[in-house]
């Protein structure tokens, strides 16, 4: 099942006594337990019907040892295990021996008093053995990967709505700009707008700017934002900001270069055909920058982007053998993109 699959069921009480989570979005592995965890057990029974258990210090059967005792004090109890790396085809370097076929025996006839819950940090599992084959008949396998961009805005929008406030017209991608794409850092930055907006209000982007934080990376993306849609003074503006914080220009060049580097392979690549989610996959980038970087690059041919990231070739060469001044350097790229 996939994940919203798996928070739809769980919110009608339709609960699978085995769940495996898995991917890299470890934020939504927490939330499913979190889910699970408000859903089975009272605040104040959670003491004694949640246990946690690393599977690279404690074999399998013990989990399900530990699932098949009656629990104490609570109707129902919750056994999470986790980095459960049987399940996937990566080396284990603990000594720890897991007796599958437990496992096997258990899926075949599991207590309707526990629910046990697997996570491992994998992309993907091993669907050639033949415990995760089993998992994946069962229907217990949760993907937690990476969100869509798309659904990364759509994410964020709901978390606003659930804390009764809202965000004005594009502010949303603003902030995923200024924020990363991390659910954790998104989690507290939404956290902090919803204190500033109120129950029932609007956060503006005037709002957003007063609120978020930027770091280097953030502001270097908001300065190439700036030249991709030939806005000089602005940009000009954000260079001199960078370099009165002290910021290095050979970073800065490094930076912007990546930058354009993600847009050319962006580009090359939805020339050939490759959808967003693909691209994504094989630059190893985020949903979410591959449709910012489809964007920026739709302003540019792939000739005129090479001939960019030859001259911050270029540039990033002469400031390091000392033979132009780094400021004026980086002035002087700024308004040859312009004209």
């Amino acid at each position: 099942m996939d994940y919203k699959t798996a928070v739809k069921r769980i919110g009608r009480g339709e609960i699978a006594p085995i769940y495996v989570c898995y991917g890299g979005e470890t934020y939504l592995i927490q939330e499913l337990i979190s889910r699970l965890t408000d859903k089975l057990v009272e605040p104040e029974h959670r003491a004694f019907a949640v246990t946690r258990y690393d599977l690279a210090e404690t074999p399998v059967e013990s989990v399900i040892e530990e699932a098949e005792t009656l629990p104490f004090m609570v109707p129902r109890k919750l056994v999470v295990a986790s980095n459960a790396l049987f399940l996937t085809g990566a080396k284990e370097s603990n000594k720890v021996e897991h007796r599958l076929e437990k496992l096997s025996e258990y899926m075949k006839s599991p207590v309707d008093y526990s629910v046990l819950i697997f996570t491992v940090d994998a992309e993907k599992l091993d669907e050639r053995k033949k415990i995760v084959k089993s998992l994946k008949e069962a229907d217990v396998l949760v993907p937690c990967t990476m969100l869509s961009a798309d659904e990364l805005t759509q994410w964020v929008t709901q978390e606003a709505k659930r804390r009764g406030f809202e965000f004005a017209p594009g502010v949303v991608d603003r902030l995923i700009l200024y924020t990363g794409t991390s659910l954790q850092a998104l989690t507290k930055e939404v956290e902090k707008c919803a204190l500033f907006a109120g129950q029932g209000g609007t956060l503006t982007a005037d709002d957003l700017e007063q609120l978020v934080s930027r770091t280097t990376e953030q502001n270097i993306f908001q300065l190439i934002e700036h030249i991709v849609q030939m806005q000089m003074d602005p940009a000009f503006t954000m260079l001199s900001e960078l370099l009165r914080r002290k910021e290095e220009p050979i970073k800065i060049v490094m930076l912007v270069a990546r930058q354009f580097r993600i847009m050319f392979q962006v580009k090359d690549l939805m020339s050939q055909g490759y959808s967003q989610q693909q691209i994504a996959s094989q630059i190893g980038l985020h949903p979410y920058g591959v449709k910012i970087a489809a964007g920026q690059a739709n302003r540019f041919d792939l000739k005129r982007l090479g001939s960019i990231l030859q001259q911050l070739a270029d540039l990033d060469f002469q400031m390091k053998s000392g033979r132009i001044d780094k400021v004026l350097g980086l002035e002087l790229f700024l308004l040859r993109l312009a004209s």
